[in-house]
């Protein structure tokens, strides 16, 4: 199959939930872009092999050069990593086994073993392979039923970053009783909530005490971003990822008041629920 008749598009991710550290995942309608082959215009660009994209690409079996074009922001919170892995793992199959790759339920699971082993999680790249909100747990994704769908706004501050392994290595290696059976209950009033369309109930199924509170005080200015989103008429917000960038559900009506309403130092995108995840996309 000519490498330049096809790419692979994959949706960026905000991982955790509020409550659902390492588990919970929600695709988002920006998408990356992953091929085999030159870049086919001047957005896009060759990756070396040491990209993530590429790493992935070569773990899977792929062979060639690779090129990525991606609107994603690195290192804000939004799955960039996870996306191109996912990508690239992906190209990997449908360079090997054609088209229709991603439609077999064995290579699917493939690509999210390379992918959660390279990420060393699979709640951003869950998301980005199957779309929609993902509960991901002991190498299985679970996709949740969503009887509501919301706008999700989120605010992206300016020239803030976040380092994962940092954000990570600020967090206890143990938990109190108490916030772990708190958490089990958020998580749970989540998935109920969405599956029942419960807009009401997902505030405080947000609610976190296990990764949140102790990355918000090293960026004050995201928890002033998630007090706005609130008092704006979110139906939820919470610290995407590991940050800096803060996600917020709500009415699609009300997206464009509450983007207005978010701080001045940052910027914002009103974006929806990808349903789709990972999808290869013809070319020519």
């Amino acid at each position: 199959m000519d490498p330049a008749s096809w790419s692979v598009r994959v949706p960026a991710s905000s991982a955790n939930l509020g409550a659902g550290y390492d588990v919970l995942g929600m695709a988002l309608s920006l998408h990356a872009e992953v091929g085999v082959g030159p870049p086919p215009d001047e957005r896009a660009h060759r990756v070396d092999r040491s990209h993530p994209a590429a790493v992935a690409f070569e773990r899977a079996g792929g062979r060639g050069p690779l090129w990525v074009r991606s609107p994603i922001p690195m290192g804000r919170g939004l799955g960039f990593s996870g996306a191109v892995r996912v990508g690239g793992a992906s190209a990997a199959f449908v360079q090997r086994a054609g088209p229709d790759a991603l439609d077999d339920a064995e290579l699917v699971a493939e690509v999210l073993t390379i992918t959660s082993e390279l990420e060393g999680h699979a709640d951003n790249v869950g998301p980005s392979i199957f779309g929609g909100i993902v509960v991901c747990t002991a190498g299985v994704v679970e996709q949740i039923p969503l009887a509501l769908d919301p706008a999700v706004v989120v605010w992206i501050p300016d020239g803030t970053t976040t380092s994962t392994n940092t954000s990570r290595a600020m967090l206890p290696t143990e938990v109190p009783m108490a916030d772990a059976v708190f958490n089990l209950g958020r998580v749970a009033s989540f998935v109920a909530a969405c599956a029942a369309g419960d807009h009401r109930a997902l505030r405080r199924a947000t609610e976190d005490r296990l990764h949140q509170p102790i990355r918000l005080a090293a960026v004050p200015e995201c928890s002033a971003a998630i007090d706005a989103a609130l008092d704006a008429g979110a139906w939820a917000a919470w610290l995407s990822g590991s940050g800096p960038t803060v996600a917020a559900m709500c009415e699609p009506a009300r997206a464009d008041e509450l983007a207005t309403a978010m701080p001045s130092g940052g910027h914002t995108k009103t974006l929806r629920i990808d349903h789709e995840g990972a999808t290869v996309t013809r070319r020519i």
